[in-house]
């Protein structure tokens, strides 16, 4: 019943509740962005989302869009900026997803939005987390989040969406925010060691050749 009916209402309400105590650090923060990096101070970007269907992303900003001689865009560690590592390093720069969770593209809790080049290279029940809305925050966030392996991501996607509570939800909701406050498990730059999953799962498929 909570899963099917109260959690995309109790979504609403905790989003909408949220945006409205924020707002004034959202405005800063978007005055900041304005001023240190310009135009645009949202990021949007497509990810899938329930069923795979694919939605646009806010964020906030926190790369330059500098470029080498040949017009190409740096590699992020280089274009990640101080002010966007701290940003990142607080989590807010996903405020903006909270806007996301208000239109119904994704809850509060749920497995994380990823790519949409990563559509091909989940497992047939990999993909059994798009059988939900993706999510602000989740279970493998409070567990290691980006320093993990991707199949224990995924493993513990699919063990909340085999067990979807309002206790649950909550429980990962406390820890999130206890997570955000001391600033654990968020790597950046060349702290991060897992491969993006497109490589990662081609590099496997010629090995195993």
């Amino acid at each position: 019943m909570y899963a099917k009916h109260f959690k995309r209402i109790l979504d609403f309400i905790l989003s909408l509740f949220t945006v409205i105590i924020l707002m004034p650090v959202m405005i800063v923060i978007y005055i900041l962005i304005r001023i240190k990096l310009g135009k645009p101070v949202i990021f949007k970007q497509q990810r899938p989302g329930k069923d795979e269907k694919i939605f646009t992303l806010y964020k906030f900003r926190t790369m330059t869009e500098n470029k080498d001689e040949n017009g190409n865009l740096l590699p992020n560690e280089k274009r990640l900026t101080k002010f966007g590592k701290i940003l990142r390093k607080t989590s807010l720069d996903e405020l903006p997803e909270l806007f996301n969770i208000l239109k119904g593209d994704m809850a509060i809790v749920g497995p994380r939005p990823l790519l949409v080049e990563y559509l091909p290279y989940y497992t047939e029940e990999e993909r059994h987390r798009h059988d939900v809305r993706p999510g602000l925050t989740g279970l493998a966030q409070i567990n290691g989040r980006n320093a993990i392996s991707w199949e224990k991501k995924f493993e513990m996607d699919l063990d909340y969406i085999k067990c979807i509570t309002i206790t649950t939800d909550i429980k990962i909701i406390i820890q999130t925010i206890k997570k955000v406050i001391k600033r654990e498990g968020v790597l950046m730059g060349n702290e991060v060691k897992m491969l993006p999953l497109n490589i990662e799962r081609e590099e496997k498929k010629i090995y195993e050749k």
